[in-house]
C-alpha cells in the first residue's frame, strides 16, 4: 500500500510491501507470504509452493538474501543516474530507513567493495545448481525456496545494471538461467490468474476500514514468551534491520507468539486496525509511560 493510505490507517511502517486483509495489515514480505499460504491452501488448481522438504532451504535462502547482505549490497549497487537516486523525497525517505547520517549516494563510495562482496554471493548461488537441477530445492516445479532466493538476483540483473565484466550470463550461467525460468513461471501464473480490481487512495482505505478482521480465532499472547509481556501492554514495534529508526508503530499488544506479533492501532477516523509482523528482526519494546490504547 502507498504511504498516504498507510498514514490514514494509522500505520507508520515504512518498508515495502504491505498487505491488508480486512482490517489486518501485514508488514514485511516474510509475514505476507506466510499469510498468503494460509489464505490459499493447496488444491489441484493451486499447488502448494512450500513443503516440509523445502521449508528449511527456503528459510536459509531468506536469511541469505536479507541477513547475509544480498539485498543490502544490491542497494549499494544502484547506479547514480537512476531517476529514484535523484528524487529528493525518495532519498530522504531512504535516509530514514537506513539510519542517521546514511545516504544512498554514500553507498556509491563503497561500490568496489560492494562488487567484491556481491561476486561471492553470486558464486554461492551458482554453486547451488552445480548438479544440473532446474529449481533450487530439486523440485519438479518452482517452490517457495526459489521465491525466497531468486528475487534479489532478478532485481540486480533486471534493474541495477551490474557491470558486465563481473556479472553476466557467461560468468554465472546457472544464476541467470534460474532467474529466467522463474520469470517464465511468474509470467505463466499471471496469465492464468484473474485480473485484480484496482483501488486507490481513499477508496482503498474505506474498503479496509469497512471490513472485519480476517485473522481467525481470538488473538493470544504467549505467557511463556521470553519478553514476558502481557496482553494489552502498550508497545513499540519496528524492524531492526532498517526502517525503524524514524518510523515506529505504537499500539496495544494483541498477539505474540514464536513467529508473529500483532498490535492494535487506531486509524485517523477512529477504527481499530491490527498490524502483524514477523518476530525475526523485529523489536517489541514496552512503553513505560502513556495511556493505554
Amino acid at each position: 500500500m502507498p504511504r498516504p493510505e498507510l498514514d490514514a490507517l494509522g500505520v507508520r511502517y515504512r518498508r515495502t510491501p504491505t498487505m491488508a486483509v480486512g482490517r489486518d495489515v501485514y508488514v514485511d514480505t516474510r509475514m505476507i507470504l506466510r499469510r498468503l499460504e494460509e489464505l490459499f491452501p493447496p488444491s489441484e488448481a493451486h499447488p502448494a509452493l512450500s513443503s516440509m522438504e523445502t521449508a528449511g532451504l527456503a528459510a536459509l535462502l531468506n536469511k541469505f538474501t536479507i541477513d547475509a547482505s544480498v539485498f543490502t549490497r544490491a542497494v549499494q549497487m544502484m547506479p547514480s543516474h537512476l531517476p529514484s537516486m535523484n528524487d529528493e523525497s525518495f532519498v530522504k525517505d531512504r535516509a530514514g530507513f537506513s539510519g542517521k547520517g546514511s545516504t544512498l549516494h554514500g553507498g556509491l563510495k563503497r561500490r568496489p567493495e560492494t562488487i567484491a562482496h556481491m561476486r561471492h554471493l553470486f558464486d554461492i548461488a551458482e554453486s547451488l545448481f552445480a548438479d544440473g537441477r532446474d529449481w533450487v530445492g530439486g523440485t519438479e516445479a518452482v517452490s517457495f525456496a526459489d521465491l525466497e532466493g531468486v528475487w534479489s538476483f532478478d532485481w540486480i540483473i533486471s534493474d541495477l545494471e551490474p557491470p558486465a565484466e563481473y556479472f553476466s550470463e557467461a560468468l554465472y550461467p546457472r544464476v541467470y538461467s534460474w532467474r529466467n525460468r522463474f520469470k517464465a513461471a511468474l509470467d505463466n501464473a499471471r496469465a492464468r490468474a484473474p485480473k485484480p480490481v484496482s483501488l486507490k487512495g481513499s477508496a482503498a482505505v474505506q474498503a479496509i476500514l469497512g471490513a472485519d478482521f480476517s485473522d481467525e480465532g481470538p488473538p493470544t499472547v504467549d505467557p511463556n514468551d521470553p519478553l514476558k509481556l502481557q496482553e494489552g501492554a502498550v508497545v513499540q514495534l519496528f524492524p531492526m534491520d532498517g526502517g525503524g529508526f524514524t518510523h515506529k508503530d505504537r499500539g496495544r499488544l494483541v498477539k505474540l507468539g514464536k513467529d508473529e506479533v500483532a498490535i492494535a492501532v487506531l486509524a485517523k477516523t477512529g477504527e481499530e486496525v491490527r498490524i502483524h509482523a514477523p518476530r525475526w528482526q523485529f523489536r517489541i519494546q514496552e512503553v513505560s509511560a502513556g495511556p493505554r490504547l
